[in-house]
């Protein structure tokens, strides 16, 4: 555990930019010290008990004597709600971005997150399309659309996302072929793809893009250079990439030359 908390970190993190990256380090080594991640942060180890209070109530951490431990071992996201204020004009100008991969007619699925309820926000009005979707959220937002037809494929609610991701919720997307999927993702890489910590929700994310002919991924910047537990995707499987225009070009240079179009916004 030790090992990873050695190399320094600049102290002028933003709280919100700090706080992720304990809570990778959490999922990572399965247990973090307040005196350790105050001497990596440089800042004073009530501000470290503080962030780990803020983590513990958005339910992505559990408090435990000097320190802290994943909320569950097999991985728990935060409020949809909480993730919506993180990095948000970001995701937004994705949100924008990806409106020009939208078919004209036809049927398209939108997976669950916070980026993916931005872009539902932003589809044009005139739309004439079948959306299927996971996201309660995303739902709630496309019925108001009279040209919408809105599919929502079933099976057991994650309350913090209000998003199905189990076995039923695969079974149910298995038989689909749609024009495009727009897909999100926890982690990005050159080398390593679409990655994400919940197994669960791999599985789901591979049968959308076992059903779609095509495949456009809104991942903002923050996620770029993570690898997750679980991989879903590698880049031969992705045909647009929408991302921030913060991300390294060497990063962006790679994954186009795997084949991947690399839309930045």
């Amino acid at each position: 555990m030790t090992d990873q908390l050695t190399e320094p970190t600049p102290t002028t993190l933003f709280q919100t930019e700090r706080q992720r990256e304990i809570v990778g380090m959490t999922r990572q080594g399965g247990r973090v010290e307040v005196a350790e991640l105050a001497n990596r942060f440089g800042v004073t180890t009530e501000t470290i008990r503080r962030d780990l209070s803020d983590l513990q109530r958005q339910q992505v951490v559990r408090r435990v004597h000097g320190g802290a431990i994943p909320w569950e071992t097999d991985g728990f996201e935060p409020l949809l709600s909480v993730r919506a204020d993180q990095h948000d004009p970001e995701k937004r100008r994705l949100a924008q971005a990806a409106v020009q991969e939208l078919p004209d007619t036809g049927a398209i699925i939108i997976d669950s997150g916070s980026t993916l309820t931005r872009f539902a926000e932003v589809l044009p009005r005139h739309c004439n399309l079948r959306v299927v979707t996971n996201s309660l959220h995303t739902a709630q937002i496309l019925a108001e659309y009279e040209t919408i037809d809105v599919i929502v494929v079933g099976g057991k609610l994650r309350k913090n996302t209000l998003a199905m991701v189990d076995a039923d919720a695969v079974a149910a997307v298995e038989p689909l072929v749609v024009d495009t999927l727009f897909i999100s993702s926890d982690g990005l890489s050159a080398t390593r793809g679409l990655t994400t910590p919940y197994r669960e929700e791999a599985a789901l994310k591979q049968a959308m893009i076992r059903a779609a002919r095509r495949v456009v991924a809104l991942v903002d910047h923050s996620k770029v250079g993570q690898d997750q537990f679980v991989r879903f995707a590698d880049w031969t499987e992705v045909d647009v990439l929408v991302t921030n225009s913060e991300v390294d070009p060497g990063i962006i240079a790679t994954i186009e030359s795997l084949g991947t179009t690399v839309l930045l916004a």
